[in-house]
């Protein structure tokens, strides 16, 4: 099958994110031809005048409609598109110039219906930018990659960086209206039809998520509540894993009150993991200031996903809540 490719990108009042993406789209070394969909997902400030600036360079189709989410957004993408498997960015990512040559190589070598491909630190990013990718990627966390390189049917692309074949899009009618969560809600669903996934991972993106302590708490904290509702949906994938942030959280609190009563060898466990964290963190970014700020992005990460994480059991899975009635922020409406 001849592969033609179509880069989605749904985007909300980030044009500056847009530039920087399609910038490194006129850097790819590649000669494949392509064509990039931008979906303006009901943005107050569009990205309609920096996309003009690159409509001579690349082959752009943009599109703006009601703001309805990130995943009806893709599929609204997918629906226009004119190739037949597509590629899914998020805005924030910057792309290097070898990533369609290594996309490529790899479905030619060993075709699969569906991808998912890492995330870095680009050099010019913040020492915050840099420290929260540490603490979102490492594999000392609940960062890291949904798998491993060996992992097939059972790695767990992410939307920032994903492809899908048109075959398994239309199967599957892509994303649903959950946000975050859509993307793993997507992967489970395509197993069940019998399609495959997989990790590339020369595929690399630099993604630059979020951008302040407060932005990056909100979003780990929606993690951690939209997992007991994909258990829910999905129970055969449950795994015990998920209950280590809130255990660790709570661990860490059990340490400090047995601190008091001079029982202190749980304290310095938690002191041995992060001495061991900021040592792993200094070598992969080669900044103490980045190192120190990744201690506080994964205590934040913890936190964040693990009251999550324990807010939606209780509501989902003991109290058996409507997930849309009980957080209905997680969830984009139709319009």
């Amino acid at each position: 099958m001849q592969l033609v490719y179509s880069f989605i990108i749904p985007v909300y009042n980030r044009p500056d994110e847009i530039d920087e993406l399609l910038q490194s789209f006129k850097g790819l070394t590649s000669s494949i031809p392509f064509e990039i969909v931008i979906i303006e997902d009901g943005s107050n400030t569009t990205s309609e005048a920096v996309i003009e600036r690159y409509n001579k360079d690349l082959n752009i189709s943009y599109f703006y409609k009601n703001n309805t989410g990130p995943g009806d957004s893709r599929n609204y993408g997918m629906q226009h598109a004119k190739g037949n498997y597509f590629i899914i960015l998020d805005s924030d990512v910057i792309l290097p110039e070898n990533y369609l040559t290594e996309v490529d190589k790899s479905l030619k070598a060993y075709y699969i219906d569906c991808f998912g491909g890492p995330d870095a630190a680009h050099q010019s990013f913040s020492d915050l930018q840099k420290a929260i990718n540490f603490s979102m990627t490492s594999f000392i966390t609940t960062g890291g990659i949904r798998g491993h390189k060996k992992s097939v049917d059972k790695f767990q692309p992410r939307s920032f960086n994903m492809g899908i074949s048109k075959k398994a899009f239309l199967a599957s009618k892509g994303f649903g209206q959950i946000h975050p969560g859509e993307d793993p809600d997507l992967s489970i669903r395509l197993w069940n039809l019998g399609f495959k996934t997989a990790l590339i991972p020369t595929a690399i993106v630099y993604h630059k998520r979020r951008i302040s302590w407060r932005k990056f708490y909100q979003q780990v904290h929606k993690f951690g509540l939209v997992r007991p509702i994909l258990n829910k949906w999905h129970p055969e994938t449950k795994k015990f894993t998920y209950w280590f942030p809130s255990l660790f959280c709570l661990g860490f609190i059990l340490a400090l009150g047995l601190f008091i009563f001079n029982i202190k060898w749980l304290l310095g466990f938690y002191i041995l993991y992060f001495v061991i964290a900021f040592v792993m963190a200094l070598f992969n970014t080669r900044s103490v200031k980045v190192a120190l700020a990744a201690m506080g992005a994964i205590c934040i990460q913890f936190l964040g996903y693990g009251y999550g994480f324990i807010r939606s059991t209780l509501a989902i899975g003991m109290l058996n809540k409507d997930p849309e009635v009980r957080f209905p922020k997680l969830f984009f409406k139709l319009k």
